[in-house]
């Protein structure tokens, strides 16, 4: 858990948390999802820490990202896609960066309980799955994602789309069949 904590507050874990967890679940498969809950509240600590963060003062640095060409399209995703940014790369087993779009999250506002909600369903589908994977397949787990990689991506991109549309669904109909305002639409 503590690790968790640290890789989704910003500190760069070498192995990483997906790593600890299928080698835990492989040598320990009774304790696998005792694992993966650890893992969940650390991700969901250590990303709450990185959200407040950029709540007290996340404007001016993101102000001045997005003045970059990155920036610049990241926020834009952001903007149109809103909390999808962040569900699919907390969902993925893909490395695919995570702390950008929280702290573009926490500084545009975004409210908590929409974003806490969004990451628990990401991580506790992924360390789930890990966490199953590790205790099916032992250390040749990540072997066996690598050779699913296709699948293992259509997975993931089927998730992003899904929730896309689901939420352009939330949207377009709104609290009680009003279209929602612009003001809640990263939300």
């Amino acid at each position: 858990m503590f690790l968790s904590i640290l890789d989704s507050a910003g500190v760069p874990i070498i192995g990483g948390v997906d790593l600890l967890l299928v080698s835990y679940s492989a040598d320990h498969p009774a304790n696998a999802w005792f694992a993966a809950i650890c893992a969940i509240a650390g991700s969901l600590g250590g990303s709450a820490i990185l959200f407040a963060i950029a709540r007290k003062g996340g404007e001016v640095f993101l102000a001045k990202y997005i003045a970059t060409g990155s920036g610049k399209r990241l926020h834009a995703w952001f903007e149109q896609y809103g909390l999808i940014t962040v569900f699919v790369p907390a969902i993925s087993p893909l490395p695919l960066p995570l702390k950008v779009p929280v702290f573009c999250s926490g500084a545009l506002g975004v409210r908590w309980t929409s974003f806490l909600g969004v990451l628990l369903a990401a991580r506790t589908i992924r360390y789930f799955a890990l966490a199953a994977l590790g205790r099916e397949f032992g250390r040749s787990t990540f072997a066996f994602l690598a050779s699913h990689l296709v699948v293992v991506f259509g997975i993931a991109v089927g998730l992003g789309v899904a929730a896309v549309i689901v939420l352009r669904l939330i949207r377009h109909k709104g609290p009680h069949g009003h279209h929602p305002t612009a003001s809640n639409q990263t939300q």
